[in-house]
């Protein structure tokens, strides 16, 4: 067995910064957090190079004294605890003792600090976590941390740092939180030079979301205050109409502390039941304040997760004012509406010329073309039969008038059936033998009197030779050859389905019958498995369409962040996007499968996607892609379809084509007679 050796203090320190320190979000986290514990009211934050080459935290806070400067950068050592006590109700973001001595072992770093009306400052520089001289130095009050060279004695750290693009925004991310969590404060945050964000500092959370998730993010929102349990939740969360397609633009705080948390999720969006669309999640700022001894944020190194003394209270606390808040501002106000006054026939119209989008005015065009054509089916044939006593006679049939007059030549060329009629037209009988005079006696004559029928004749050969040299004008009906009508049978016995077409329920769900089963099929499950066999399939590069205008879209930090990363995958897949600053994309080109209504949704989808499959694998981040863009191609439950769409959808999952959705779910369900009989207790 090996021997136990206690670890060198450097190893040791190495290892414990891992815990702490991932990337240079972390360095920028730890540093913040200690700055507003320090009281500070004005922190600028800058970075180079993603947070690799450079980071500089300056705050006006209280200071560190000079003799104390060194100790600060020591293990566990702190100034927010001082007992076992003050454990159970921790009201300071940093409290471990462990991010300076973390931060200064994988760096090199160097510290400014003097306290509020002292003289003079102090100064201190670091390298692998080993203290130089502390000297005096002239500085503003507060502290400044400057940190270069993350990693440098790290080298196994290094290959897992993404690009500087996304590692600069997952620091906006952290300055952005921190933003909104401490609306009293004035942030600035400066990237390579240029300022990205700036926030005002004036107690005021709607100033704060207005610069750190732009204004199209603040207009959507809706204030809220309440207390449950003893628990105050206030903030802000967006409408229902202004839902996202991800739940990126989720932020939590309790206690002014950023955080995670799958019960608070669940309770937004359990308030929003009814409300919003299937697929679809609310946006949120939302605070919670409660006791500091009813929650427990020592329980993960980042502490970005906390256990709550008692959930089902929090719970309902966020649950009950999120929606008495969305109950009261739906609620229509009691003032009626003014009559229009009713206008005069002679008034000219006002809605000739009509503005509409895009959208609008496919969905007009498309029922137009439906309404064209239903039109020919939907008119009665019997509306152009003439009268009998009319020019063509009182010999005339119904087969004279309907069917169009032929000339000798078009009548004795065979006729080729469409696909559609030798699907659905039976097969052609046997021909029984017809005379001419039987013929005569069915076609229509321009005559003023009827054609005299002479005694019917034996059949030889001769006669109908005889008859044709009487009758040139007349249409030659031939029947089927027998070996056609034997492949017409055949054709139509492979083709036939054994599924019978019953309808839609709920304008989601296909009904469909095979002998003692009925079948229910989810339609955009079917047709987005549909679309995305077809994308991936497809060998050839997806067709983009060009905005009309470029658009800036704004997305979260992280959505920002992978994006940014897989700019080259978006462009293989249609996109044409650049960077446009503040975690905003220009897009100038879409793929033809989706619309133009749907590109922040679809790329908040992508990027979510692309963080959970990771971006590391180039067919994860395909499959990905196509995922994204057969489900917003897709029909959706819900909208009207035409019977011949179901009907199609229907025969590939009677197929066998169609089984699954891409993302694994089933498209059809079946239910036997027996089931049946037994839910209504016949069986």
């Amino acid at each position: 067995m090996p021997h136990i050796k206690q670890l060198d203090s450097h190893v040791a320190d190495l290892i414990a910064a891992g815990e702490v320190v991932e990337r240079p979000a972390s360095v920028v986290k730890e540093l913040l957090e200690n700055a507003i514990d320090a009281g500070a009211t004005a922190i600028t934050v800058e970075i180079q190079k993603g947070g690799m080459a450079y980071i500089r935290v300056a705050d006006n806070g209280c200071g560190i004294a000079p003799e104390e400067l060194p100790t600060a950068f020591l293990r566990h050592a702190t100034s927010k605890l001082r007992t076992a006590a003050d454990l159970g109700a921790i009201g300071t973001l940093g409290f471990r003792g462990e991010a300076l001595a973390a931060i200064s072992a994988v760096s090199r770093m160097d510290v400014f600090t003097r306290q509020k009306g002292a003289a003079v400052g102090a100064s201190l520089s670091l390298e692998g976590g080993v203290p130089g001289a502390c000297s005096e130095a002239g500085c503003p009050e507060g502290t400044t941390m400057v940190v270069r060279d993350l990693f440098y004695n790290t080298p196994a750290r290094l290959k897992f740092m993404k690009k500087d693009a996304a590692e600069a925004s997952s620091v906006a991310a952290v300055v952005q939180h921190l933003s909104l969590s401490n609306p009293h404060i004035s942030f600035q945050f400066i990237k390579d030079g240029g300022e990205v964000l700036h926030t005002p500092g004036d107690n005021q959370l709607s100033s704060a979301i207005y610069s750190a998730l732009g204004r199209d993010f603040a207009l959507e929102l809706v204030p809220i205050d309440g207390t449950g349990d003893g628990i105050r939740v206030h903030g802000y969360v967006t409408k229902p109409i202004a839902s996202r397609g991800t739940r990126g633009m989720q932020t939590f705080f309790v206690n002014g502390r950023y955080i995670k948390s799958q019960l608070l999720t669940a309770a937004l969006e359990e308030a929003y039941k009814n409300q919003m669309m299937k697929g679809k999640f609310p946006g949120c700022v939302l605070h919670l304040e409660l006791p500091m001894t009813q929650v427990d944020v020592n329980v993960h190194p980042a502490k970005t997760v906390v256990k709550f003394a008692n959930e089902r209270q929090v719970f309902s606390a966020v649950y009950h004012v999120v929606q008495d808040t969305l109950d009261r501002r739906e609620t229509p106000a009691p003032a009626t509406a003014p009559q229009p006054e009713p206008r005069s026939a002679a008034a000219p119209r006002q809605d000739f010329y009509q503005k509409m989008d895009a959208k609008t005015f496919r969905e007009e065009a498309e029922r137009r073309e439906k309404q064209q054509r239903r039109a020919p089916a939907q008119t009665s044939f019997v509306t152009r039969i003439p009268p009998v006593d009319s020019e063509l006679g009182g010999r005339a049939t119904l087969h004279d008038v309907v069917q169009p007059r032929q000339t000798p030549a078009a009548a004795t060329a065979p006729r080729r059936q469409t696909p559609l009629e030798s699907l659905t037209a039976s097969p052609a009988p046997a021909a029984k033998a017809e005379t001419p005079v039987e013929r005569l006696s069915t076609v229509s004559t321009a005559a003023p009197a009827p054609v005299p029928s002479p005694p019917p004749a034996p059949a030889t050969p001769a006669a109908p030779a005889a008859a044709a040299a009487r009758e040139p004008d007349l249409p030659e009906q031939t029947a089927l050859p027998a070996g056609e009508v034997e492949n017409q049978t055949t054709l139509l016995e492979e083709r036939s389905t054994p599924w019978r077409f019953v309808g839609e329920v709920l304008r989601t769900y296909i009904i469909a019958e095979d002998g003692e089963n009925m079948w229910l099929i989810d339609k955009h499950a079917a047709h987005e498995r549909m679309n995305f066999d077809r994308l991936k399939a497809n060998t050839e590069p997806i067709m983009g369409q060009q905005l009309l205008s470029a658009e800036a879209v704004k997305f979260s930090p992280e959505d920002y962040a992978v994006l940014l990363e897989q700019l080259p995958l978006l462009e293989q897949f249609g996109f044409e996007a650049e960077d446009f600053g503040g975690e905003s994309l220009m897009i100038r080109a879409i793929p033809s499968e989706i619309d133009a209504s749907q590109i922040r949704e679809t790329l908040e989808m992508l990027a979510e996607k692309l963080r959970l499959s990771g971006t590391a694998d180039p067919s994860a981040a395909r499959d990905a892609m196509l995922h994204t863009m057969a489900c917003k191609a897709a029909i959706k439950g819900g909208w009207v379809s035409d019977s011949a769409e179901l009907r199609v959808l229907m025969e590939k999952v009677q197929s066998g084509e169609v089984r699954y959705c891409p993302h694994g779910r089933p498209v059809a369900v079946k239910l036997t007679r027996y089931e049946l009989e037994k839910m209504f207790k016949r069986a």
